[in-house]
Formats: structure tokens, C-alpha cells, sequence
């Protein structure tokens, strides 16, 4: 079994647990409240500068050019062409780029953006990649989901082709396959790699979670 599959069944419970989230199903019934959508798209926004860092800094780390490489290049398009989506979005529901800009990350975007630049720096280039794989293979198992409850075209449907699309698709298969040749290339990092791949997939599930609840810092009797 490919160590990506085996990542991917001791996590089995966590995405089962995002299909079942609600911002998931609402958001592919097209009656997630905007108010949600909204939250996600200035967090995630936020969230894409440390994940673009944790590709550069993995490329810095890759010992071979063509990882190397690869690695820079995602860092070079999420911050040149995701993020100009997700302005895009933003437009959409009236969210200026200045308001992108200054929004407040939300503790478990502070949690979740904390783990990856800290594994970053701190963790090896196995490590990296397996910190990495939850947002890819979870946002397309997730959209693919999301593809099959709706039953017709709503405000939301952008998001889901985004990631379902054959570019996602393409990344997704490859960032798998950086996963597999770390696994074979590091047995010795198998046990710190299932521990970064689970804690990013329960951080993944926490970002709808947060979303969806406008989770902020309000303080009790504040």
C-alpha cells in the first residue's frame, strides 16, 4: 500500500467528519448562510500567505532540483493566481482587498497557519509534505462531495469547480506522489509524518467548523 493510502486510512474518521459538516452540505445545497461563506474566504485568504511560506520554505529544504523547483512554483502561483481568486470571491460579497488585508485571523486559522510554518521550519522535508497533503487531497475529496449532493447550479458552484477542476486535480496527484516518495525515501519519518498529516486534517476540519460558527475572540462578559 502506498504510504499516501495509508495516511489516508488513518484518517478515514476526519473526512468522514467533514462530509458531514454542515458548512459542507449547505454550502453544496447552496443555502450555506453568506454570513459563513463570507468568514471563510477572508480567513482562507489569510491562511494562503503561511501556506504559500510552507512551500517556499520546503523548497529551500527539497534535495533534489526537480522538488525544488515544483515546490518554489506552487508558492510562486498560490500567491500570483489563488489569491486573485479568492479576491475574486471576495469581491463578489462585497469584501474589499483592504479588508482582506487587515482581517483578524480567527483562533483556529492562528492554530492551523502556527502548526504549518512552525513544521516548516522545524520539521523535515517528509514532514513538510505530509503537513501539506490534508488541504490538497481534503479540498478535492471534500469539492468532489460537495459535486455529488448538489443538484443544481447556486451561488456556490464556483467554489466547487475550483476544486474539482483538472488543474486541482493535477496538484492533488502530485503533492500524493511527494507524499509516497517522502514515505519511501524517510521510513525513519513514518511516525512524524502520520502525526502532521492527522494534526492538519483535524485543523482542516476545524477551519469549517470555524467558518461556520464565525468563530472570533470575543471574550466571556466582554
Amino acid at each position: 500500500m502506498a504510504f499516501s493510502d495509508r495516511l489516508l486510512e488513518d484518517g478515514a474518521h476526519i473526512w468522514d467528519a467533514q462530509r458531514e459538516h454542515p458548512f459542507v452540505r449547505e454550502l453544496a445545497a447552496g443555502t450555506l448562510d453568506e454570513a459563513a461563506f463570507r468568514h471563510w474566504v477572508t480567513q482562507d485568504y489569510r491562511y494562503l500567505l503561511d501556506y504559500a511560506r510552507l512551500f517556499s520554505i520546503g523548497g529551500s529544504k527539497a534535495r533534489d532540483e526537480a522538488t525544488m523547483t515544483h515546490l518554489l512554483g506552487v508558492a510562486h502561483e498560490v500567491l500570483d493566481h489563488e489569491m486573485d481568486l479568492h479576491r475574486e470571491f471576495a469581491a463578489d460579497y462585497g469584501i474589499s482587498r483592504a479588508e482582506l488585508e487587515s482581517v483578524e485571523k480567527a483562533p483556529t486559522c492562528v492554530a492551523y497557519t502556527n502548526f504549518l510554518v512552525r513544521t516548516a521550519y522545524e520539521g523535515t522535508i517528509a514532514e513538510i509534505a505530509a503537513a501539506l497533503f490534508p488541504c490538497m487531497q481534503g479540498y478535492l475529496d471534500v469539492a468532489e462531495h460537495m459535486a455529488a449532493l448538489a443538484e443544481q447550479e447556486h451561488r456556490y458552484t464556483p467554489f466547487i469547480e475550483m476544486y474539482t477542476s483538472d488543474e486541482f486535480r493535477e496538484a492533488t496527484a502530485w503533492c500524493r506522489e511527494f507524499v509516497d516518495d517522502c514515505g519511501e525515501q524517510y521510513p525513519g519519518d513514518h511516525d512524524a509524518m502520520r502525526e502532521a498529516f492527522l494534526t492538519s486534517a483535524k485543523l482542516e476540519y476545524r477551519f469549517w467548523e470555524m467558518a461556520y460558527t464565525l468563530e472570533g475572540w470575543e471574550l466571556g462578559g466582554s
